[in-house]
């Protein structure tokens, strides 16, 4: 049975807030740690769309994960962040539109870009545990492979995903079950098993788990 991590320090202003985008939140975010993880298990808050995508895009630690989870909000909210470079506030309010479709997004399209901006572009606060900061020398996000300097792990398993029709998701799952410097014998297993179907990958991570004597999350990878 898996172990409840231990909820980091909140400050006081920023309760019910959620620690990946700045929303409102009442759920968090359990990272059970493993051997190879930086930092001990631990929960952050988190609203429930980040609750969704951290579950998915776990990686080595909880900052990539966070990178990750930062890397998806783009990508989901992709055209509401658009309204801000192809408009300005002003723009929208003088803009001619008059059908209903067109006259919705005059009334709502800046407050949207708004929300998706500043959920992208939300700090989070440091991390402490019962007053007990975590070491902040092991906040190493950017990622070096095969000659190659990553802005981060999750940018280096996006490329290698798409360049070798790799199986995203599986080889986020591998990387998490194995470490950052094991990331070549991730990338070979997830291309020896780039035809498998969803079973057997499960046991492939379910082998994995326990070659390293570690309890295979109950978040999955799919």
């Amino acid at each position: 049975m898996t172990l409840t991590a231990p909820l980091i320090d909140i400050p006081f202003d920023l309760r019910h807030t959620c620690w990946f985008c700045a929303e409102p939140c009442n759920d968090s975010f359990q990272y059970h740690a493993n051997s190879h993880t930086p930092h001990p298990s631990l929960a952050v808050p988190a609203c429930k769309e980040c609750l969704k995508l951290a579950k998915k895009h776990k990686l080595t630690s909880i900052w990539e994960c966070q990178i990750a989870v930062k890397d998806e909000l783009m990508r989901i909210y992709a055209k509401h962040l658009a309204i801000g470079i192809n408009w300005t506030e002003q723009e929208l309010i003088d803009s001619e539109f008059s059908c209903k479709v067109f006259e919705g997004f005059k009334k709502s399209g800046w407050m949207m870009y708004l929300i998706a901006r500043d959920r992208v572009n939300a700090h989070s606060w440091s991390i402490s545990i019962d007053g007990v900061p975590l070491d902040i020398e092991e906040r190493e996000t950017s990622f070096d492979f095969d000659g190659v300097k990553y802005s981060s792990l999750s940018k280096a398993i996006k490329h290698y995903s798409e360049t070798l029709g790799l199986d995203k998701h599986f080889l986020q799952a591998i990387v998490s079950q194995v470490g950052r410097n094991r990331f070549a014998y991730a990338v070979r297993l997830c291309r020896i098993n780039i035809a498998s179907n969803k079973r057997t990958k499960q046991e492939v991570l379910k082998d994995l788990s326990l070659e390293q004597g570690e309890e295979l999350s109950d978040s999955t990878w799919f």
